[in-house]
């Protein structure tokens, strides 16, 4: 493969990190915001278990000293197209970026980990519906 080929490649991947921290950060804010206004959609047990499993894999991640498999593709894919990569974490690296903030590693996984514990907060207080058994029928309350 060229060059053009592995950069697009890693800008594929990129995009897929950003989407995906958009998805635990936005999401989050969503629910807060959709339980107040009782939005329906914010309850879905699905979506719920998919937001708190992403934030779980980061907490984890971040916890066991673990670079995210994201960056380490990214990187990878960047290294074989000749440019230049960076090192460390997909968050660390952008923050230094945008805000010309650096910070030591742990700093991040206490983000992550309060993070992750405001995701199971929302969970308690937001409570999504219960999932629906495979034949379609939601379970009864009373029954």
């Amino acid at each position: 493969m060229d060059p053009s080929g592995y950069r697009a490649l890693a800008d594929l991947v990129l995009l897929t990190h950003v989407g995906f921290v958009a998805f635990v950060v936005i999401g989050l804010l969503l629910i807060a915001v959709g339980g107040t206004r009782g939005w329906r959609w914010v309850r879905n047990p699905w979506f719920r278990a998919a937001h708190l499993a992403g934030i779980g894999l980061v907490v984890v991640q971040s916890w066991l000293g673990m670079v995210c498999p994201l960056t380490t593709l990214e990187m990878h894919l960047r290294q074989q197209a000749g440019d230049p990569t960076y090192t460390g974490t997909f968050m660390a690296h952008w923050l230094r970026r945008i805000l010309f903030y650096q910070a030591p590693s742990w700093v991040f996984m206490v983000a992550y980990a309060l993070f992750g514990l405001l995701v199971l907060a929302t969970w308690i207080r937001v409570r999504p519906r219960p999932f629906r058994s495979l034949s379609g029928n939601a379970p009864r309350s009373g029954a």
